[in-house]
């Protein structure tokens, strides 16, 4: 199918985070280049209706995958050295700096 100005057309929306319609705003060839969401009414690049890919955490994923090293039945000697270093480590893992304060005049 050829799309051309102004046609509707299923595409994933940044602002809205779900496939919606669509207007064609902008052609190259015979392909969409921008497009028009209808809900939101934000222009973007058309993504043939396919959604970025989701942000991994790596520390999430870390302790993700030493839980589940856990349940399936690996032996706990793996788990248990890798807690025992990061609590003998003297930095914290997170830390937040410190709101400074005004000086008075």
């Amino acid at each position: 199918m050829r799309a051309r100005l102004g046609d509707d057309i299923d595409d994933y929306c940044v602002k809205c985070k779900r496939v919606m319609n669509h207007s064609v705003v902008s052609l190259v060839g015979d392909e969409p280049a921008k497009v028009r969401c209808r809900t939101c009414h934000q222009d973007h690049d058309y993504r043939h209706e396919q959604a970025p890919p989701p942000k991994v955490d790596p520390r999430k994923a870390a302790l993700f995958n030493q839980v589940l090293k856990t349940v399936t039945g690996d032996s706990g000697e793996t788990a248990e050295p890798e807690a025992a270093a990061s609590e003998n480590s003297e930095a914290p893992a997170e830390t937040k700096p410190k709101a400074r304060r005004k000086a008075r005049a």
